[in-house]
């Protein structure tokens, strides 16, 4: 079977941001090449979505909308989802229906499609937002479905907390409610629901977890890479109660940390991925056919991938001077 890696490449949509565009695929560990045929301009690729189980199969989301490969990347077709004011950031599957699809876009919305992509309605999200973030930029960074109770969805939002529907995407409302004299902890990058329904939760200053439905939430104890907390950015399900989980000390820093938890969330420690991670890692993947494979990046290009749960690690990097991975796939 053909194993292929994607990278994406993009940035922050905010003014003055650095931003690269770029997708990039290597096919069973060979040479990283450019896959960008199809593409009305250069894809500020933010999220990716394959499966190993259906070979060929992709799907990109950029600053023009939503594209699909049959190919393995060979060729790109623009789905039928609208185009977004600056991006759409964040693609998620189903558990439990494989052709329902989910996609979050900057301004604030989630549209749905039934059809593999084919077709696409809007979820008219409609929630309140903490009153700190008021004037700030509000991008879907991340949705996903309780697989115990599919009714159940949660959206990120980078700047805005944590938004959930408890009838299927019919009505919403904030799930971190509180006073806030700052932003960081309602800055949130990514959310995870596993097999038990626990949410946890990424931020600017550390990771949260839930296990009453955002209700109440504790805090994560992820080693610190700065003096207010890690800077955490994407969560990742492995086999059983492992997390993992990419941090780094700042958006900009210059240096990240990968953990890994195998109990749930209540403990974490460091994982060597055999080189130093030089910025914050802002992409991961867990392989859907098989959790105790994974795939991380840092912004650079420093890619890694371990096959055993990540016990160890071997790099395949990008192309010296390519960079800002914002998003990577296994299909």
């Amino acid at each position: 079977m053909t194993t292929t890696l994607y990278a994406g490449l993009a940035g922050d949509t905010d003014p003055g941001r650095f931003m690269s565009s770029g997708l990039l695929r290597s096919r069973n560990g060979g040479a990283w090449e450019r896959i960008e045929l199809g593409f009305p301009n250069a894809p500020q690729t933010f999220a990716l979505l394959a499966d190993i189980r259906r070979p060929g199969e992709v799907f990109a989301a950029t600053q023009d909308g939503i594209f699909a490969s049959a190919d393995h990347g060979d060729s790109w077709t623009r789905l039928d989802a609208p185009k977004p004011e600056f991006a759409v950031w964040s693609l998620t599957r189903h558990p439990h229906e494989p052709d329902t699809l989910f996609a979050g876009y900057e301004p604030t919305a989630i549209f749905k499609s039934t059809d593999n992509g084919r077709t696409w309605h809007d979820l008219d999200v409609t929630a309140g937002y903490p009153a700190i973030t008021a004037g700030m930029p509000r991008r879907i960074t991340r949705i996903a479905v309780d697989p115990t109770n599919t009714d159940r969805i949660y959206a990120s939002i980078e700047i805005g907390g944590l938004i959930m529907s408890e009838d299927g995407g019919r009505s919403w409302r904030q799930a971190l409610d509180g006073l806030y004299v700052v932003e960081d902890a309602v800055d949130l990058h990514s959310v995870l629901v596993d097999g038990e329904g626990k949410v946890s939760v990424t931020t600017r200053v550390g990771a949260f977890q839930s296990s009453d439905n955002g209700r109440r939430w504790s805090k994560l104890p992820v080693p610190p890479l700065r003096e207010k907390g890690s800077y955490c950015r994407v969560l990742g399900q492995g086999p059983a109660d492992t997390l993992y989980l990419g941090a780094g000390n700042d958006f900009d820093g210059d240096l990240g940390g990968f953990f890994r938890s195998t109990d749930g969330g209540a403990s974490f420690h460091r994982l060597d991925l055999g080189a130093p991670l030089k910025s914050t890692v802002f992409a991961m993947v867990v392989d859907a056919a098989d959790p105790r494979r994974l795939v991380c990046s840092d912004k650079f290009g420093h890619v890694f991938l371990s096959e055993d749960a990540g016990d160890s690690w071997r790099s395949h990097p990008l192309p010296r001077g390519i960079g800002h991975v914002f998003s990577i796939a296994i299909g």
